[in-house]
């Protein structure tokens, strides 16, 4: 949520410093994420001032240059060469000084310093519009009014807006905070119980509107009552659409909105401060007069505002007309219904939709607008009619026109306030203090609560539609602890706790292990969302996904079925900024639905490795990482877990592209490289390399492990090098089984260190240069024991590989 320190201001009753302010709306439980300074001219125009121009004469050596000399007014005239073709004498300029520091619409910020131009001395520039980001124009220099003021602050001048926003990280069942009236209301009760006086807001609502005419009456009806339980409206004829005052551009600005009219304008204006949204038809498109609020049949084409048709639910909401829909209710506008430059009556719309059906349509259509996110969390029921009231005047005061009705409000089921009650007891349980009887009351009624019943340890209150969250006796809890100031929480002197073992330690060592291990090998662990986008995955996947009900976005739609395309949104992010060299691990949770309807989760880790393995240097070249250099981070990563596992070639794939690890049979991890098709789909451009382990499993093959010591062995281990010709389709892991085959309890270790291809070797042949360590823990080995072992090998690797012993 983004609140306007200036426009907060106005409604609070003496002025609070911005940094003072921020404690108080975090102490409140309206957390401020951050403060920033707003300008709306960069730099607010320091350093540029407005000067004369005395004189002006051509440049002896540059055609298009002149040599000006300009009054600033502290007594000295500064030489200046221009290149502006308008540049003249006894025009009235802005100047940028020297050491100023300017910041044009399109380029760098450049700061003035002195320099020679084509032989002669500049002291500065005279700028254009654009130089100095007021406007688009560099058809020349800005010439002021000759009654300018020389020597006096081009900010003075301008008057450039500047303010401090609050980003306000706000929950989201805090709409009665959604907007700078709401906020405001929270300040003061502070404010109130803190200070121990009884602190009002300036209220903006004045009881000054007046009906001019009768002129333009319209007729509601509502069909569908409990999907609008309250609809007002007023109309005005006779308005002129135009730019809305310097003023309100720059609130709506301040906040990141973009003025449009000022009736548009105004009603995102009355949005951001009341929090109740607002709807401007075009009266003269309300065919019949007559506005009916219903549903109408499934799969209706209706082309809303940004020329896009969509087929609506029976269940979308409908502001229709006596003939055609003009509005999808609380959520989107028509085409052809809403304010236009041609547009001079209108019929200003302030209603209450049902939350669940907003919710449902917005999502529906992926309309995610300023008004629905508001109606779906539910608005000021009883605030319709006052915000109508103030709207109105407002357009009537900057748009022009004439009242040209009474309001109609049709409200046909007016809501009774919801009603909770709250013991003492309840109270000093849940927050850990004991508060006075009238402070409680105090609070209460600077919110807005009505005390309908008190007792002598209780007391019944009636909610204000403002606050439709709060429905329990610890909302109220909450509501009082929040205004007292959540840092004022007493923290008590003894806490009781009852002895248990930590069931997750075994899970959260290994994690730490593993996690320091992949950090010390230079990689980064990286937290992705849960929440994805289903457009990654395939249709058969899909079947299997855990689908959003309640999704934030369009985009976010999906519990994540698997990891590998979260992980490539983050190494596209990086790529796109020239960190190409990338190295990611994440702990994370995938997520399926089977058929019978039990939702599954599984913990993962996932590794990825894009770019270079090592970077090069005077020492050595830059080397590419591979899918062998993250197999053997795996290896490592099962080792230090303490389980044993084997590595195969895919069945299904093409050589080198994946690699399946087992234990027991069990599939436990997969490493591959990423498909090209996925590539493109996320802009990579070069190879991404992947693992992804199941962390549940591997946990489980750990509990397994017992640990054993054994004393280091006396006698030394030998080493044999062996190289056998093979068959080129034979995998290294047919090598290893055929060994484990030959039974030999003394070899400790085998490794493959060199493969070699060549003609030479016969057609469809590669050489495998393989290394063996045997040991004896009982004595040293001599040469026969290990000739006879090695001719051992050598036989099973003839018979069951048909290999050949290179000599």
């Amino acid at each position: 949520m983004t609140i306007s320190y200036k426009w907060l201001q106005e409604y609070l009753p003496q002025r609070i410093e911005p940094e003072k302010l921020s404690r108080i709306l975090t102490a409140i439980g309206l957390e401020v994420e951050s403060l920033e300074k707003y300008e709306s001219l960069k730099g607010g125009l320091q350093g540029l001032v407005i000067g004369e121009v005395m004189t002006c004469t051509p440049h002896p050596d540059a055609d298009k240059l002149k040599i000006t000399t300009v009054d600033t007014g502290n007594g000295e005239l500064l030489n200046i060469v221009c290149g502006a073709p308008n540049v003249a004498a006894g025009q009235k300029v802005v100047v940028a000084l020297v050491g100023t520091t300017i910041y044009p619409v399109n380029g760098e910020p450049m700061t003035m310093k002195n320099a020679k131009i084509r032989g002669v001395e500049s002291q500065g520039m005279i700028c254009a519009a654009d130089e100095i980001g007021i406007g688009e124009s560099h058809e020349g220099i800005m010439v002021l009014p000759p009654e300018s003021k020389k020597g006096s602050p081009a900010s003075e001048y301008f008057q450039p807006y500047e303010d401090h926003i609050f980003e306000i990280g706000l929950t989201p069942n805090r709409i009665d905070a959604m907007s700078h009236l709401g906020v405001a209301k929270d300040v003061c009760a502070y404010l109130s119980h803190h200070n121990k006086a009884d602190i009002k807001i300036s209220s903006p609502f004045k009881n000054n509107f007046k009906v001019d005419n009768q002129g333009l009456q319209m007729e509601l009806s509502i069909e569908n009552t409990d999907a609008c339980q309250r609809y007002s409206g007023v109309s005005i004829q006779g308005v002129t659409i135009g730019e809305s005052p310097t003023w309100l551009q720059d609130r709506l600005k301040s906040i990141g909105l973009r003025p449009i009219n000022n009736i548009v304008d105004i009603t995102n204006f009355i949005l951001h401060e009341t929090g109740q949204p607002l709807h401007a038809f075009d009266a003269d498109m309300i065919e019949g007069r007559k506005l009916v609020i219903k549903n109408l049949p499934e799969g209706t084409p209706f082309v809303t505002l940004d020329n896009k048709t969509r087929k609506l639910s029976s269940e979308d909401l409908m502001i229709c007309n006596t003939s055609e829909p003009m509005c999808i209710g609380g959520v989107y506008g028509g085409l052809h219904s809403g304010v236009t430059a041609s547009t001079r009556n209108i019929f200003l719309e302030s209603a209450w939709f049902n939350p669940a059906y907003i919710r449902k349509t917005s999502l529906r259509h992926g309309l995610r607008t300023d008004a629905a996110a508001r109606f779906e969390k539910g608005v000021d029921i009883s605030n319709t009619i006052p915000v109508l009231k103030r709207a109105a005047m407002m357009i009537r005061e900057i748009a022009g026109g004439e009242i040209a009705s009474d309001v109609v409000d049709i409200y046909p089921r007016p809501l009774e306030k919801n009603e909770v009650s709250l013991t003492y007891h309840y109270l000093k349980k849940l927050s850990g203090k004991n508060y006075h009887a009238d402070t409680i009351k105090n609070i209460l009624g600077s919110l807005g609560f009505e005390l309908i019943k008190e007792g002598i340890d209780q007391m019944r209150l009636a909610v204000p539609f403002s606050k439709p969250d709060v429905t329990l006796p610890a909302d109220i809890v909450e509501e009082i602890m929040r205004i007292d100031g959540l840092d004022n929480i007493d923290i008590p002197a003894m806490i009781t706790i009852a002895p248990m073992v930590e069931s997750l330690a075994h899970a959260e060592a290994y994690h730490e292990k593993t996690a320091g291990y992949l950090v010390g090998n230079g990689f980064n662990e990286i937290f992705t969302n849960s929440i994805t986008n289903s457009i990654y995955y395939s249709e058969t996947v899909l079947l299997s996904a855990v689908k959003m009900i309640n999704n934030l976005s369009e985009e976010l739609n999906i519990m994540r079925p698997a990891m590998l395309e979260t992980g490539l949104e983050r190494i596209a992010y990086n790529h796109n900024r020239k960190n190409t060299d990338t190295r990611f691990f994440e702990f994370g949770k995938t997520y399926s639905l089977s058929m019978a309807g039990k939702f599954t989760e599984k913990a993962h880790l996932a590794i990825y490795i894009s770019g270079n393995k090592k970077t090069g240097g005077w020492k050595g070249k830059a080397e590419e990482a591979d899918i062998f250099y993250l197999k053997g981070i795996v290896e490592k990563v099962m080792e230090g877990l303490g389980v044993k596992a084997v590595f195969h070639q895919g069945e299904d794939e093409e050589p080198a592209n994946q690699i399946l690890v087992k234990i027991k049979n069990e599939l436990v991890a997969r490493i591959a490289s990423v498909s090209e098709t996925l590539l493109q789909h996320f802009d990579i451009r070069q190879p991404v390399f992947y693992a992804d382990l199941d962390w549940d499993k591997l946990l489980q093959c750990n509990e397994r492990v017992r640990i054993k010591h054994a004393e280091i062995p006396r006698y030394p281990a030998v080493q044999r090098d062996l190289a056998i010709v093979v068959d080129k389709t034979l995998m290294y892991q047919s090598v290893e089984k055929a060994t484990i085959n030959a039974r030999i309890n003394k070899l400790k270790n085998i490794n493959l260190f060199d493969i070699f291809e060549s003609d030479k070797l016969g057609a469809h042949k590669k050489s495998m240069a393989i290394s063996f360590t045997f040991q004896d823990e009982e004595k040293t080995l001599t040469d026969r024991e290990i000739d006879g072992m090695m001719n051992k090998i050598i036989d099973v690797y003839e018979k069951e590989l048909n290999a050949e012993v290179r000599r």
